[in-house]
């Protein structure tokens, strides 16, 4: 499929690039796609949780009276569970959340969110841009010049940025990443699609 290449101003500027039909034109495959997210989700837990358990706890370990004849029920120590400020039963502890997929499963769940959005048409290419300093004013500038500064949005770049990338981290609704970093939570996640010119090729190389 052919897409019209805008310049920052918003404005055409009479050439159109070709978004190859075998990445931006395959029938999405949901299931995978579901995978890919649940994984990247995962990946992102730390999994630091830690609560203290019976063996765990400082405090005296002597029986708070005998176990028979007292008329109430049988306690143990004051680091039992049952009581305010004791331990916790089968509390959480550390552990890895993340999981495994097999490249050619993330490759085609990419591959089906990036067809997902060039379908609803939710999918512009501009032209190469950077800034010599951070810029965010000028950021959101040409996301209102381009008429997606009210939707979510995740600008691709065929490299890192860092000038790019510091203008538009402090926004909310903007997202900015490298071509080769591209994920397929990142793309559902945005409303429109932003690719610069140069991170078409980059896509093509990563996903062919």
């Amino acid at each position: 499929m052919k897409i019209e290449v805008l310049n920052i101003e918003g404005q055409q500027t009479g050439r159109s690039v070709e978004l190859p039909d075998s990445i931006f034109g395959i029938e999405p495959n949901e299931h995978v796609v579901y995978l890919a997210v649940k994984q990247y989700l995962a990946n992102q837990r730390q999994g630091t949780h830690k609560a203290k358990e019976r063996s765990e706890m400082t405090g005296s370990t002597r029986k708070l009276h005998r176990q028979k004849g007292t008329g109430g029920s049988r306690k143990g120590d004051i680091n039992s569970p049952l009581f305010h400020g004791g331990a916790r039963i089968f509390g959480p502890r550390p552990r890895d959340y993340s999981q495994k997929l097999n490249k050619k499963v993330k490759r085609l769940a990419r591959k089906s969110a990036l067809s997902s959005k060039a379908a609803d048409s939710r999918i512009l290419v501009v032209e190469d841009f950077s800034f010599e300093s951070p810029k965010t004013k000028a950021f959101k500038d040409i996301l209102a010049k381009l008429s997606v500064a009210d939707h979510k949005t995740l600008l691709v770049t065929a490299d890192y940025e860092q000038q790019v990338y510091l203008s538009g981290r402090n926004l909310q609704e903007a997202a900015i990443v490298s071509a080769a970093d591209l994920n397929t939570y990142e793309i559902l996640k945005a409303h429109t699609l932003i690719l610069a010119e140069g991170a078409i090729e980059k896509i093509k190389q990563s996903l062919a």
